[in-house]
């Protein structure tokens, strides 16, 4: 069973990033747009800077594009809005309703230091990268 189960996990892990990516984008367009049941963030606040990085890191992150950069600024992002908003009302996550939040921040830390994986811009720009060094183009 693990043989047949490890053969697809670059597969696997690859659409949990684009998955997991598209619905960092949603808590994103939530906050910028007010849209998916949500009211819109006003301008200038961390709101707004926190749906700025949601929505453009999320479709980043699901494109595999600056993946492991975006990837840690988005965890960055994830461990601040737990200790600044959840932590304070208090510790376990499951009863300060930051189970979303450590959520995206371990999963954007496995991503910035797994990298981008299969079926993401990054992975054909190093490819493509590596093929014109190598004199095969051109």
């Amino acid at each position: 069973m693990t043989q047949l189960l490890s053969k697809y996990s670059p597969h696997v892990y690859a659409v949990t990033r684009v998955v997991v990516g598209f619905l960092f984008a949603c808590h994103g367009a939530q906050k910028l747009f007010g849209v998916l049941g949500s009211v819109q963030e006003e301008l200038g606040g961390m709101g707004m800077m926190a749906g700025l990085i949601e929505f453009f890191a999320g479709i980043l992150i699901a494109l595999g594009l600056l993946t492991r950069l975006v990837a840690l600024i988005a965890s960055g992002e994830m461990a601040f809005a737990y200790f600044k908003v959840h932590a304070p009302i208090g510790f376990w996550p499951i009863l300060n309703g930051g189970e979303w939040a450590v959520l995206y921040c371990f999963f954007f830390l496995y991503v910035a230091t797994n990298g981008p994986g299969d079926f993401a811009v990054d992975s054909l720009v190093d490819k493509y990268r590596k093929t014109l060094y190598s004199g095969k183009i051109g």
